[in-house]
């Protein structure tokens, strides 16, 4: 089982990118789904989630009206779509699946994380 997230760099304030977290050895379909950031020193906060069947969605105060999650079950991939973005958004973004069906804000409930991608924002 793996989640391998892709879509980071470097981008200037203002800018937007789109993380994808692709997902082998299960069906995201059947998971709820949740996007974290962590900074150096500080604990992993949760920022957005889905439930399973992507009804329900859900996003921090913070990146509201900025960030919209998807997912293409398709392609077995969840999507983060992050607009308007300022530097206090630079983190290392991570995606997680949970059995939890309308999802779940404590990392402690995901059962599988990716590796994390690097977002920089610069002023």
């Amino acid at each position: 089982v793996q989640l391998v997230e892709s879509g980071g760099g470097l981008v200037q304030a203002g800018g937007s990118l789109r993380l994808s977290c692709l997902a082998s050895g299960l069906t995201l379909s059947t998971y709820a789904m949740g996007w974290f950031r962590q900074t150096p020193g500080n604990e992993r906060e949760w920022i957005v989630g889905m439930s399973w069947r992507g009804g329900y969605k859900d996003y921090v105060d913070s990146v509201k009206g900025r960030f919209i999650i998807s997912r293409d079950n398709a392609k077995n991939t969840v999507y983060l779509q992050m607009n308007s973005l300022k530097p206090e958004d630079t983190a290392v973004y991570y995606c997680a699946a949970t059995s939890v069906i309308l999802g779940t804000k404590v990392p402690y409930d995901y059962e599988f994380w990716g590796q994390g991608t690097q977002v920089t924002v610069s002023s």
